[in-house]
């Protein structure tokens, strides 16, 4: 009875030793290697799961993924500290008192009154309005976008919406400049101007340039001086103000949650109406 040759691969062998290596094999797995294109595939092509396709963005990126999904602590904390602020000043705790202190104190410095009064009269909607709206026009005409300056357009009209109510519930005396009158808490004029100053930066062209970051500078700049001139002015409490500012970043962090999120929608349906026609 004749044997059954053995391969080739096999004969001579004494007994099982270690693997040895392959060179091509191994290398294809290892991130950055030639031809493999992504440290997870070693074909090339990309990762076929939604989240590896996904580029995160900054905020304020249209297309990216969402911030506010990705950062809710943001929006937690502008939440909490917002109804903190919203209990102090309708219970009239103790942060009160060192509030009127430091708006005293602002109200009787020596920050010029001409330029305090051209800051505040920014968070007027005589003004911030036509910026948003010069804005929205030009982003719609640029990018043939419309949901983006939909939702703009939904989350300033909810700035009215939601500080009118409060002001009426709460009703909180201004300072003396405007005692006795109530309704100051929180501040529509600061509200105003974070709101619709945020929706331009969030929906500008240039948010999607390696400047971003400092456009995002200059805004937060411009409305902590349209804060300073409320307060110098004697409109309003800084409570008031920082309120206000708390409620805007909720605005602002929904509505880029919401852009963020049409505009993966549309990116998906885009790849899927591609790959279908293909």
């Amino acid at each position: 009875m004749r044997e059954t040759p053995r391969s080739q691969e096999t004969a001579g062998e004494t007994g099982s030793g270690p693997p040895q290596l392959r060179p091509g094999r191994a290398l294809a797995h290892t991130p950055g290697a030639s031809g493999s294109g992504t440290p997870h595939r070693s074909d090339g092509r990309p990762p076929q799961t939604p989240r590896g396709a996904r580029h995160a963005g900054q905020f304020g990126r249209l297309g990216a993924t969402p911030p506010a999904l990705r950062r809710p602590a943001i929006f937690l904390a502008a939440a909490l500290l917002f109804a903190l602020l919203t209990w102090q000043v309708a219970a009239e705790g103790a942060l009160l008192a060192y509030d009127e202190r430091l708006g005293d104190a602002i109200r009787t410095s020596a920050i010029p009154s001409g330029p305090a009064e051209f800051f505040a009269d920014l968070g007027n909607m005589a003004v911030a309005l036509p910026v948003l709206a010069l804005t929205l026009a030009y982003v719609t005409w640029r990018t043939r976008e419309r949901f983006a300056p939909v939702v703009a357009v939904v989350t300033m009209a909810l700035v009215p919406a939601l500080v009118a109510p409060l002001q009426s519930l709460v009703a909180r005396p201004g300072p003396p400049p405007m005692a006795p009158a109530t309704g100051f808490y929180p501040s529509g004029h600061a509200a105003t101007a974070a709101v619709a100053y945020g929706l331009c930066v969030l929906l500008s062209p240039r948010s999607r340039t390696p400047r971003a970051r400092e456009l995002a500078y200059g805004c937060v700049l411009l409305n902590a001086a349209v804060g300073l001139g409320l307060v110098r002015q004697g409109y309003h409490w800084p409570v008031d103000v920082v309120g206000s500012w708390c409620l805007s970043v909720v605005l602002l962090c929904a509505a880029a949650y919401v852009i963020g999120r049409g505009a993966v929608s549309r990116s998906r349906r885009r790849s899927s109406s591609g790959t279908a026609s293909c």
